[in-house]
């Protein structure tokens, strides 16, 4: 009745209803699925077959959602090559090479077998239809990732055996497609392998250097987001170029902007969101509108034909996930979760086979075409596709709730841990970006709204005073909601700047004090006098000051200077867990510089957690400074300060404030003072001081990073 009223047929054709119609699906699926425990993802897929031209008709695949369901499965490998961790990526790279191994061997072999002894195909066709069991799909990541064990070693070492075994599925296929057309041999090798090293080459080289200009220069936020879509586009059809596919472009993408885009960031939380609300669930339904159920009820081949791909699919990835828990004595929970992501065929594996079934080779005795993959392998491949992400998402999300539930029981247990608490002074508009980006960087990951902004209001000033602190709050608190954090605003009437927030780190049991500097400005003498004579006396905070010039997000690489002896510091530990945050959040590499006692300590440290770093031994405070000195573009300088009367001060950090504004205009800087009297996260009322609390403090570390 109601189509006959608005003369609408089926599949219907108005681009509103049916975009209406896949945003009605969308929103339904998860809220019906989520409250009997199933994935959702395996909703979208089963509605789209429903709604699609093998189901109920009601909607057509057509370019439209080709072109959306694309973008969703560019966004899931953007996503994955984006948030693995580079420095347990280069832990693990060994792992994940071997994986790759398994992963790729086991199917192919099972599949190679089948093809050509069960299903009796030529040698060519056996090796093509073995391929399409060696790649997989990563189809899980994003509600993996939602879970918080992106840096788990298991998610890592898949993620990292993804890009390898994709690549190779897909040499295969490019190879083999070569073969049947006759043009493999010297040129067609030579072609492909420069195709691929100047594609690799240029994404990996040249779009970091054209993402960190434009980060640089461009401060809209909307733009920032358009300019990461058009890379990703960009990698992908540079891929499709050197004779790959999209899916590999997208991922060498996001490694490009891995460094670049700070999982804190505002940015991150707009690609996610975008990705996760609207791309990745139309390609998802866009996959299940492929689905034709009447093709396994009209031939029993295909069921045989389905019965072989599922068995070398899904045998040889159980095969591979075992072997290689075995081989690295993971947990029995970090197994499953690499069987559970590797499962899934879709993206490579319907691209091949589109390919192979597209491929010609002859003609029968009745004169019809004979094609290098026939359509019981087509329909058979639709099937693959729907059972292999139906396992994939039961047996993933169960083992990555385990694998969650048991961080998180690790790392409350034994750490004597109190709150953080990040109190950031924002006073000037100048200061609010920078200050709310550096406090997004030094947070703990757990640590999602126990950050505080504060502006304050002379008693003696005017009522526009209120009306600009409101604005600069407002301003702080929209900066850290766009990242997904919640900035707890605070007003405060007082006699002075000092005194207010004197107070308040008291009333809110502040742990650390995060202090702008005007970036025209630097160390004003008001400021130093406020730093050292009222600040500073907050015994039991680190305070940290910050001048920027340019996006965190955009410093390669910092110097870290630490002086002698600030091991022997209370809060030397907790400003250490700051760096080791700047440098997880924001990717940027390290160079230490210390003693050689303090760096022994720092490369214990540095086991526990997996960061980009370098330690450089020096002997004298002048080696120390001239490293600052040297710092070159797009990097930045991290030194831990000390007060008179501790351990690690000596004279010279008096002028410390006076050589930055004379010699680092052009860089960032940020100077940690630890706390001197204080029961922080990790120490009793004391300096730890011996080998046993290092290790003690570098389990601790390694847990709140896990």
């Amino acid at each position: 009745m109601l189509l006959s009223i608005h003369h609408i047929s089926l599949p219907v054709e108005d681009p509103l209803l049916k975009f209406l119609i896949e945003l009605i699906i969308i929103l339904c699926i998860p809220l019906v699925l989520n409250k009997i425990k199933i994935p959702h993802l395996l909703g979208l897929l089963i509605a789209g077959a429903v709604v699609g031209p093998n189901g109920l008709n009601i909607l057509s695949r057509d370019s439209s959602v080709v072109v959306t369901g694309t973008t969703g499965l560019l966004y899931i490998m953007f996503l994955a090559g984006l948030e693995i961790d580079m420095g347990d990526f280069k832990k693990n790279k060994w792992k994940s090479i071997t994986f790759s191994f398994y992963t790729f061997t086991a199917p192919f072999v099972l599949g190679l077998a089948g093809g050509y002894y069960i299903l009796k195909f030529s040698l060519l066709t056996a090796v093509l239809f073995a391929s399409l069991f060696s790649s997989h799909t990563l189809i899980v990541y994003p509600m993996i990732s939602k879970l918080g064990i992106a840096k788990n070693r298991a998610v890592n070492i898949t993620v990292g055996g993804t890009m390898i075994t994709d690549v190779l599925s897909l040499v295969v296929l490019a190879v083999v497609v070569g073969m049947s057309q006759g043009a493999v041999g010297t040129v067609f090798w030579i072609r492909l392998s420069i195709s691929m090293l100047v594609f690799a080459l240029i994404v990996l080289f040249v779009f970091p250097i054209l993402g960190r200009w434009f980060f640089k220069n461009v401060e809209d936020k909307i733009s920032q987001y358009i300019f990461v879509i058009v890379m990703i586009y960009l990698a992908a059809l540079l891929a499709e170029i050197a004779g790959i596919e999209a899916i590999i472009g997208a991922f060498f993408a996001g490694l490009a902007f891995n460094r670049l885009i700070p999982h804190s960031s505002s940015l991150m939380n707009r690609v996610e969101f975008v990705g996760n609300a609207i791309f990745i669930p139309f390609f998802l339904i866009s996959v299940g509108m492929l689905i034709d159920f009447n093709a396994f009820i009209q031939s029993w081949q295909t069921l045989g034909v389905a019965a072989v791909m599922l068995i070398a699919s899904i045998g040889g990835k159980y095969i591979a996930a075992i072997l290689t828990k075995k081989t690295f004595r993971l947990t029995k929970d970090e197994g499953q979760l690499i069987f559970g992501m590797s499962a899934a065929s879709a993206a490579a594996t319907l691209a091949s086979v589109m390919v192979g079934y597209n491929i010609i080779i002859g003609e029968n005795s009745a004169g019809e075409p004979i094609r290098l993959l026939n359509e019981f392998v087509l329909n058979g491949s639709i099937l693959l596709i729907l059972i292999s992400c139906t396992i994939s998402s039961f047996v993933a999300m169960s083992s990555a709730e385990k694998i969650a539930d048991n961080d998180k029981e690790e790392t409350v247990s034994g750490t004597n841990e109190k709150k953080e608490n990040i109190l950031l002074a924002v006073n000037h508009f100048e200061t609010v970006d920078q200050v709310v980006n550096l406090g997004l960087l030094v947070k703990t990951v757990s640590n999602k709204d126990r950050l505080f902004a504060l502006n304050i209001i002379n008693e003696d000033e005017n009522e526009s005073s209120s009306r600009n602190a409101e604005k600069i709050l407002g301003s702080a608190v929209t900066m850290a909601a766009a990242a997904d954090i919640a900035l707890h605003p605070i007003t405060r009437h007082d006699s002075d700047v000092v005194t207010g927030i004197n107070n308040v780190v008291k009333e809110k049991q502040i742990t650390d004090l995060i202090l702008g500097l005007v970036q025209e400005k630097g160390f004003s003498s008001s400021f130093i006098y406020n730093l050292y004579n009222g600040l500073l006396q907050n015994k039991d905070i680190n305070v940290i000051v910050y001048r920027a010039v340019q996006p965190a997000a955009t410093i390669k690489k910092y110097v870290v200077l630490i002086p002698a002896n600030a091991e022997r510091e209370s809060g030397f530990f907790l400003s250490l867990l700051r760096v080791w945050n700047i440098a997880k959040n924001s990717g940027a590499k390290m160079d230490f510089y210390s003693n050689a006692k303090t760096m022994h300590i720092l490369k214990r440290i540095a086991k526990k957690v997996n960061i980009d770093a370098r330690f450089w031994i020096t002997k004298s405070w002048q080696e120390a400074q001239s490293a600052a000195y040297g710092l070159g573009e797009d990097q930045g300088l991290i030194l831990l300060m000390a007060e008179r009367g501790m351990p690690s001060y000596f004279s010279q950090m008096r002028t410390v404030p006076e050589l930055l504004n004379k010699n680092l205009n052009d860089n960032n800087y940020i100077l940690i003072y630890p706390s001197s009297e204080n029961e922080n996260l990790f120490s009793e009322k004391r300096a730890v001081s011996n080998n046993d609390d290092f290790v003690e403090i570098g389990k601790i570390i390694g847990k709140i990073f896990r």
